[in-house]
């Protein structure tokens, strides 16, 4: 067994961002409201007696914006009130930028040639102030001299249960990443409202851990149970207040053994495999198979459907960034969670916490969530917190989590509609499309 400091070796090796460079002139970038920046929303203070959710559970997997994953959504269903990625939807190739654009294409690869560039540099030259063309640009490879990658997207042929989950739960088409930047910023947001200046991925200072406060802290202190669900790394125990919570990581088979005894804790985190061969990784970050995150998210829900627990539970699903693939979305102003400046560097982009990453998938798994509904309220990692501070009446950890929207407008607490769980498509992971590198899981 690995011991804890290689694993967190291992996980930073594999999910530092790549550096790549480059700007790019999309058809017309869609432009989300923006966000409210003054006082944060006045939330009656006995709200949370009157939300009947007792077990949240959080799922946040890896690197892919709206576009990648749920931009043909609506072709799917044209019933449902979602934002489609543009016919038109292209990025100007590099090799000719005067010439014919690099369109939007469907992926047939379930396996990447390469990672993209998701970088704070990367990301802000593919978000370009908003013309959101520079992702073919920062995404040049020797394997993808065009940067064409970076255009491509999936839908219900290669994502069947992301497509039906989508489509019948709670969803938003305004979600996005915390920052415009990599995995480690994006998840500290999730943990705790900001990234205290962190603009990459990393490993605590020399002799040192990451000390802020974090959800966790909250919740020991209002006496809310809790428990990190581990695949391999525990992501949340990059923080040291985790990292000593005895009893509190335990590993993924404990989660299906806790589900089926109605036993869950009253917040969950669900950590994926994030790092491991092609077909075994399952947090779908590229370039691994992103049919075997499918796979493992939809063994994570089907384990809550038939708990007993389901009746009082919501499962926030999410991606933490976009990765490097486009999205034709500019992402909108956002509320500065502290004072502290990004740690930019020389050679670094100019910027600041005020400002929201690209676009990701996100939807709301409840009896109690709306059914075929979309929230076109700009929302990001900030607003589980917010829902999850909301729920059990704790204080807010910085300006971004006080200012967010908590995502109620995606619940119907009076009538749930999925008193019975739906039947979904099966997540498939077909065998006559796996990656190199090794069997599927």
């Amino acid at each position: 067994m690995r011991t804890f400091a290689g694993v967190v070796v291992t996980v930073c090796i594999v999910v530092i961002a790549t550096a790549c460079g480059g700007s790019g002139v999309s058809p017309s970038p869609s432009v989300a409201s923006p966000t409210k920046t003054g006082p944060p929303p006045t939330l009656d203070p006995a709200l949370h007696d009157r939300i009947p959710i007792d077990h949240i559970v959080v799922l946040m997997q890896e690197n892919h914006s709206f576009d990648n994953y749920l931009g043909q959504l609506h072709n799917y269903d044209p019933t449902l009130d979602v934002e489609a990625e543009p016919a038109n939807a292209s990025n100007p190739a590099p090799a000719n930028p005067g010439g014919p654009p690099i369109a939007a294409y469907h992926e047939t690869r379930l396996c990447e040639t390469s990672d993209l560039n998701h970088s704070w540099n990367g990301t802000h030259l593919e978000w370009d102030n908003g013309a959101m063309d520079g992702f073919t640009k920062q995404n040049i490879s020797p394997a993808d001299p065009s940067g064409s990658r970076a255009m491509g997207y999936y839908n219900q042929t290669d994502l069947p249960f992301y497509y039906g989950l989508f489509d019948t739960f709670a969803m938003g088409d305004r979600y996005f990443s915390s920052i415009p930047g990599p995995t480690q910023p994006n998840r500290f947001y999730l943990y705790s409202g900001t990234s205290f200046g962190h603009i990459a991925n990393g490993l605590p200072p020399s002799g040192s851990e990451f000390a802020q406060t974090t959800i966790f802290n909250l919740l020991d202190q209002a006496g809310v149970s809790w428990k990190v669900y581990s695949s391999e790394f525990p992501y949340s125990a990059f923080f040291a207040y985790v990292r000593k919570a005895t009893g509190h990581i335990v590993p993924i088979a404990n989660y299906y053994a806790d589900a089926a005894a109605g036993q869950l804790p009253q917040v969950s985190f669900v950590d994926p495999v994030f790092a491991g061969a092609p077909n075994v990784e399952n947090d779908e970050h590229p370039p691994n198979n992103v049919q075997v995150g499918e796979k493992f998210v939809s063994d994570v829900i089907n384990g809550l459907f038939t708990s007993p627990d389901w009746p009082s539970s919501a499962l926030f699903l999410e991606c933490d960034e976009h990765g490097g693939f486009y999205d034709h979305v500019a992402p909108p102003v956002a509320t500065p969670p502290d004072n502290i400046a990004p740690l930019t560097g020389p050679g670094d982009q100019s910027g600041g916490f005020d400002q929201y990453g690209i676009r990701v998938p996100v939807a709301v798994i409840s009896p109690f969530s709306k059914q075929h509904f979309v929230s076109h309220v700009v929302h990001d990692h900030s607003s589980i917190l917010r829902f999850i501070e909301t729920r059990f009446g704790l204080p807010s950890l910085t300006q971004r989590d006080a200012s967010a929207d908590p995502m109620l407008e995606m619940f119907n607490f009076q009538n749930p509609a999925f008193v019975q769980p739906p039947t979904l498509p099966e997540a498939v992971v077909d065998q006559s499309r796996l990656c190199q590198g090794g069997p599927a899981d």
